[in-house]
């Protein structure tokens, strides 16, 4: 019965073919991969971002979106934007929006449960969670974060619960491989370990980047830090981005590859200089090899809380 179905079938076709062969269509060939010139990704890059203390009063009066809304049109234009989540994302109630600049509690962070989904509408689709303050709520502050950056599908990396193979994100971004890696002076384990890290992201053919929290705040880098970063781009790196300092500090070309110490802030409530007033956005340009180009993108905070690029 199937036999001749089968056959059938076949003598139709055959039928039509004969009758109409401009519609007989030929075998659908299998997609070229893609060359190199094809392979190509576009990420930004942005310092740190607070989300409690006044820019919390800045979203509940207006809007969570209100913040991003004078810099939105330049984290559209990318494959990505990756930046420092200065906080956990909790459920419990901010101990610092109520506070003073000479209180503890000014410096106890917790961001409100809606900020993962924030970030991931405004492209932010990847956060560094290896800070200083990551742990304000303990243990439980950090899996609750983890928890809604998941649900928001927002990734992150330098996650200090993990072992080191475990802090790094593994992204492939317009058919280039990445590695972030994190290093942070408060949660990282020894330097020769996130090194060797390093390396091996390297050696198996990815993009290392290495994104560190570091350094002193509001003065320029330390020694030790500027011998870090050259380890790191001994070791692999493609590129090498710090937060922390809350202000921007030197560009440094080593090796043939960027080192920004720090960017500075992005998000953020600090006012009483331009130094903090303003920030740095990079919009880095990455091949198969590692990093095609870079632009810098100055930002500056206006009082209403958000970044706006500098004119």
């Amino acid at each position: 019965m199937l036999n001749a179905l089968h056959l059938t079938v076949v003598s139709v076709l055959a039928f039509f073919a004969a009758l109409f062969p401009s519609l007989v269509l030929a075998p659908v060939a299998a997609p070229a991969p893609p060359t190199p010139s094809q392979i190509h990704a576009v990420i930004i890059f942005g310092g740190d971002m607070m989300f409690d203390r006044t820019v919390r009063a800045a979203m509940e009066k207006n809007g969570g979106d209100f913040i991003f809304s004078c810099i939105d049109p330049v984290l559209a234009g990318a494959d990505a934007v990756v930046a420092n989540l200065e906080g956990p994302i909790t459920s419990h109630a901010s101990v610092s929006a109520t506070s003073t600049p000479e209180d503890d509690y000014n410096y106890t962070f917790t961001f409100p449960t809606s900020t993962a989904s924030l970030l991931r509408r405004h492209h932010i689709g990847l956060v560094n969670i290896g800070n200083n303050h990551m742990l304000n709520f303990s243990r439980g502050g950090l899996v609750e974060t983890k928890k809604w950056l998941d649900a928001a599908g927002v990734g992150y990396f330098g996650d200090p619960d993990a072992v080191e193979a475990g802090r790094v994100a593994r992204i492939t971004i317009g058919g280039v491989p990445f590695s972030f890696v994190n290093w942070s002076d408060w949660t990282s384990d020894k330097t020769d370990h996130t090194v060797a890290q390093v390396r091996s992201e390297a050696q198996e053919g990815r993009v290392a980047v290495v994104y560190a929290h570091w350094g002193d705040e509001y003065v320029p880098p330390p020694e030790r830090v500027k011998r870090l970063a050259h380890s790191f781009v001994d070791a692999g790196a493609a590129i090498v981005i710090g937060s922390h300092p809350h202000i921007v500090q030197e560009h440094e070309v080593y090796a043939g590859k960027d080192i920004y110490y720090s960017l500075g802030n992005f998000i953020f409530d600090q006012y009483w200089n331009d130094e903090v007033r303003r920030g740095l956005l990079l919009r880095v340009a990455f091949g198969p090899t590692g990093v095609e180009s870079v632009k810098e993108i100055p930002v500056e905070f206006g009082y209403d809380r958000r970044p706006c690029v500098v004119p």
